[in-house]
């Protein structure tokens, strides 16, 4: 990550989302539930989880389980780089660390900028997405985080 994401004035604020990528794909997060952004660190193994759960780790004396994002949507594993970060998420008062490939940014994404996903068949429904966001440069895959992470 070449510069810090600044996450102290964006908490609140229902029209603003962190982005980042997997591969060539954007998604967006609702800022007010991201905890932080670290680098990717020790990873500690824990048996008979799913794949995409790649264990715990321990921040600032807290356990945090740590999924991969990637592997959750069932794309290519690919090692991790000095891009690739955790982003730290309370989902129902539970830290999560969430593997991505890159964070981008923080933008305002306003509700009418939000489009519904698409209900045209079943090819075309994630039930992790809870909408397309619209923005200057291409959209964003919004992500329904609760959903992704306690979905089994």
């Amino acid at each position: 990550m070449d510069e810090t994401i600044d996450l102290s004035d964006e908490r609140g604020t229902e029209d603003k989302y962190l982005t980042f990528a997997l591969g060539n794909e954007h998604y967006g997060m609702k800022i007010s539930l991201v905890i932080d952004i670290i680098m990717v660190q020790a990873i500690t193994d824990v048996p008979e989880v799913p794949r995409y759960i790649k264990g715990i780790i321990n921040l600032r004396g807290k356990i945090v389980p740590v999924m991969d994002v990637r592997c959750r949507f069932n794309k290519e594993e690919l090692a991790y780089n000095d891009r690739t970060c955790i982003i730290v998420t309370n989902v129902g008062g539970n830290l999560v660390g969430l593997i991505v490939d890159m964070v981008s940014e923080v933008m305002d994404i306003l509700p009418e900028d939000i489009a519904l996903p698409s209900q045209g068949g079943p090819e075309m429904q994630n039930r992790y997405i809870s909408g397309i966001g619209k923005t200057a440069n291409g959209v964003k895959l919004l992500l329904d985080i609760d959903r992704l992470v306690s979905d089994h």
